[in-house]
């Protein structure tokens, strides 16, 4: 099914990008609830969320459970910029990208020989170490408090405050990420990065540099978590060190494992279905997060590598795009 599904979309690929741009742009007219704005703009940041994940976790095959670390990052970093030195909303973001970007290299270059497991609880334990310092360095962060009343995004002099505003710069700050992450993935280093995923060894035997791929990959994902955390931070301006926790980070990881490893659309798929679920959930309190489990390690019995894991689209495409060349009009080669 998921095959046929996957088939399906590559076949008319253009107008199905053409109706969900449309779709994404007259979104916030179609629907002018608050509350549905809000969960709209939640769903497309842990999508940027996820496929910044997807990049490291998916794509170098290193399974992080600390991303949460590189959002709260991000998010510190704007909101300390913005609010006591009155950054605007651009120049924090680059901040806090870059910022969350050191402490991915500061990660990566000490565990660069760890992987699997090992790597793995590193990962959780620098989220722990970096929501420690949160709580407890009073002066810069303000503790278990929180810091409160952030300035709100200025673009060009404005101060943002409608929810349709927000959504169109998460939909922006989306399309970007996924942009980027599609042009590493089907460049050389994406190619280099697959390769050291696939087989670490046969990949430096071949030439290929896996030192500086591996941090590349760590780095960029870390970046663009930092940026999304930037955006969190001025749209609710209130954070504290409790949205930045390992809990957190493991809703990330499943998100992109239930959409699929390794696969793009896979990682806009598990973000909003495990965003948007637990609210439609909501009246069912006391069975929310049975249902929610249960579905989960149903996913997993099923399809271990998550729905859209093991689907190669750019196959898929190259396959049909075979076809139509190779086969005429009466159905014979």
């Amino acid at each position: 099914m998921i095959e046929k599904l996957s088939t399906w979309l590559v076949s008319y690929k253009r107008p199905l990008l053409i109706i969900t741009a449309l779709l994404a742009v007259l979104f916030p007219w179609i629907f002018s609830s608050k509350y549905v704005l809000r969960i709209a703009i939640l769903c497309l940041m842990y999508c940027m969320l996820c496929v910044s994940l997807n990049l490291m976790a998916g794509i170098l095959g290193q399974i992080s459970f600390g991303h949460a670390a590189f959002w709260g990052i991000g998010a510190y970093t704007a909101a300390i910029l913005s609010k006591n030195y009155g950054w605007n909303g651009v120049a924090a973001l680059f901040m806090a990208a870059l910022v969350a970007g050191l402490f991915g290299l500061l990660l990566s270059l000490p565990v660069m020989h760890l992987k699997g497991y090992y790597f793995t609880i590193v990962t959780m334990v620098f989220c722990q170490i970096i929501r420690v310092i949160e709580i407890n360095w009073m002066t810069l962060t303000n503790g278990p408090l929180g810091i409160m009343a952030i300035p709100k995004i200025s673009l060009f002099g404005v101060t943002l405050k409608s929810q349709r505003a927000y959504f169109y710069v998460i939909l922006f700050l989306l399309v970007v990420t996924t942009i980027i992450v599609q042009k590493i993935i089907h460049s050389r280093m994406g190619y280099a990065i697959l390769a050291i995923r696939d087989d670490e060894l046969a990949a430096g035997a071949m030439g290929i540099n896996v030192f500086k791929y591996k941090v590349y990959a760590i780095v960029i994902s870390s970046m663009l978590a930092g940026a999304a955390g930037c955006f969190y931070s001025l749209y609710t301006s209130y954070i504290d060190p409790s949205c930045f926790t390992n809990a957190i980070s493991n809703n990330m990881l499943v998100m992109v494992i239930f959409g699929g490893l390794g696969n793009v659309f896979g990682s806009f798929f598990g973000a909003t279905v495990l965003t948007i679920l637990p609210e439609v959930l909501r009246g069912f309190s006391e069975y929310r997060q049975l249902v929610y489990g249960a579905l989960l390690v149903l996913l997993m019995l099923v399809r271990p590598d998550g729905l859209f894991g093991s689907v190669n689209f750019k196959y898929i495409e190259q396959r049909l795009t075979w076809k139509k060349e190779n086969i005429g009009g009466d159905g014979h080669e």
